[in-house]
């Protein structure tokens, strides 16, 4: 059972900032891209990295996730020997039960795990992040440098540097001091959450950190400090490619937008490095004789009779004559009835857009707080109702209704 290398997989979280869209999913369910989820883009690149051993850390609202994972097969990863394994909280003899107290935390917990496969080192990731990375890469990098933990970061602008934590790093890329959110940056190289780990390293750190009641129980806040304090070696590992954090609306949005750029965006047709899914057998979409459909992704199962542009489509949607699709994502099951109008907006898996209803608007700095509109799962937007910008819409919207 001796693995060189195991991914832990942090896929958890609540997703608050999405609002709507996760109130009955965890965020790396959430569907992207026109046929993917979040989770499918972190479990390729462990398959195309060579890393067939993956624990899937989950907690909040699990059951769609854990049933969309399965047996791992979409992904190679149903194996006798390794594969991909779903890890929730539980209850251990003496103790009583907790939810994963933070990142560091939730490895902490399956320590025993991590100890079956015995590994030299450890994969730290993401379930929210949408982009390509060769994960063998970055560890033979890590080798190389005889590092205890290798963080891999993004060059981003000194504006941006101040939303992400730091790594201030000498001429080897070696890392000397690590900021949180600084308000005055010594760097623009932002830490993307994605950790290799010396095993019997990082195995130490954690149970100390255990032991610790003041601490918060995170790698950035407490393992990473710990570490640069006690003067192991961290190295950084530049990462250039597309990279996307989609836990807000507007992060999610764009991402799907890039999606329909040629340029600048993540390539979803790199026969060297797929992107896998569990997507079901749909029959091909069909679109009608007056059907407008530009600029757009609309996958199988669709139901084309009216405008759609610059807009991405999931499986089984339907658009009807009439009805007009602009830079908005659709989820799978939706329907848009005749006359109605959805603009910038995201509307989640089998909600309902009566006829001459309105969702969203396009950008208009004359509209307080303008932003992307959100209609939630199974919600329908009532006949002539009108779904302001930037509304976040959890229930049905009746006939004629302001929202």
């Amino acid at each position: 059972m001796k693995k060189e290398c195991v991914a832990m997989l942090l896929a958890g979280g609540q997703g608050s900032r999405l609002y709507a869209l996760t109130s009955h999913v965890a965020k790396p369910a959430v569907p992207f891209g026109g046929k993917f989820r979040i989770i499918d883009f972190p479990l390729s690149n462990c398959v195309n990295s060579g890393i067939d051993t993956v624990g899937v850390l989950t907690q909040y609202r699990p059951l769609e996730l854990n049933s969309y994972i399965g047996s791992g097969q979409p992904w190679d990863l149903d194996r006798a020997d390794g594969g991909v394994h779903i890890l929730p909280p539980y209850m251990r003899e003496g103790e009583q039960g907790t939810w994963y107290k933070g990142t560091a935390n939730a490895i902490y917990q399956n320590i025993d795990f991590l100890d079956r496969y015995d590994p030299d080192y450890v994969v730290v990731l993401s379930g929210d992040h949408i982009y390509k990375m060769d994960y063998s890469k970055m560890l033979s990098h890590h080798k190389s440098v005889g590092a205890a933990c290798t963080i891999s970061v993004l060059e981003v602008s000194m504006e941006e540097a101040k939303r992400f934590g730091i790594m201030n790093v000498d001429e080897r890329d070696i890392v000397y001091e690590f900021e949180e959110k600084p308000e005055q940056p010594k760097s623009n190289l932002a830490s993307m959450g994605v950790y290799t780990f010396t095993w019997a390293k990082l195995r130490q750190y954690l149970i100390a950190d255990e032991a610790d009641p003041a601490s918060s129980n995170d790698f950035g806040k407490n393992i990473i400090p710990a570490m640069l304090g006690a003067g192991e070696t961290l190295a950084a590992y530049r990462f250039k490619g597309y990279w996307k954090d989609v836990g807000t609306i507007d992060s999610l949005w764009d991402a799907n937008m890039d999606m329909l750029s040629p340029h600048g965006s993540i390539d979803l047709y790199d026969p060297s490095w797929p992107i896998y899914a569990r997507a079901p057998i749909q029959a091909p979409h069909i679109t009608g004789s007056d059907a407008v459909i530009s600029h757009s992704v609309v996958t199988g199962g669709c139901r084309v009779f009216g405008t759609v542009e610059n807009s991405v489509l999931f499986r089984s949607v339907t658009v009807e004559a009439g009805a007009e699709v602009r830079y908005s994502i659709l989820m799978p099951g939706t329907v848009v009835r005749a006359g109605a109008r959805v603009e910038y907006a995201i509307l989640a898996e089998n909600s309902v857009v009566e006829e001459n209803a309105r969702v969203g608007a396009p950008p208009d700095v004359t509209v307080p707080n303008w932003g992307v509109a959100v209609v939630a799962s199974g919600v329908t937007v009532g006949k002539n109702a009108v779904v302001a910008p930037n509304g976040m819409i959890r229930q049905d919207v009746k006939e004629g209704e302001q929202a």
